[in-house]
């Protein structure tokens, strides 16, 4: 997955942030309004996403409802995974990714790395 645009991460955190499937009305509404963004703006950055995997979408009466196709974390997850995929000594990528994690999250990676079969 590659990464998202300002608009498309703004579209997208809202769309994490909430259960239910949005039209591009309640999408609109939810933006920050210091910039006058038109509803046809949103409508085509939602039919993007729609396009490269990020949101599946259901007619409802004459309108789409968005939702998100995998969770923030498995998004993440794949950032990561592009990063590493990226490096060109993952072993070295991942060294340097764990010596600058705080003690507790390093602990915490420890922790899910001893519950993962290998």
């Amino acid at each position: 997955m590659k990464g998202l645009g300002e608009l498309e991460a703004q579209v997208m955190n809202l769309l994490w942030a909430t259960d239910a499937p949005q039209s591009v009305r309640q999408v609109l509404e939810a933006l920050p309004h210091e910039r006058n963004r038109a509803y046809t703006t949103v409508m085509t950055v939602l039919d993007n996403l729609h396009r490269k995997g990020f949101v599946e979408r259901e007619r409802l009466g004459r309108a789409w409802n968005y939702r998100p196709t995998r969770s923030r974390e498995e998004h993440v997850a794949d950032l990561m995974g592009d990063a590493l995929g990226a490096s060109g000594d993952r072993t070295a990528a991942l060294m340097h990714f764990v010596e600058q994690l705080p003690a507790e999250e390093a602990a915490q990676l420890r922790a899910l790395l001893d519950r993962h079969p290998e």
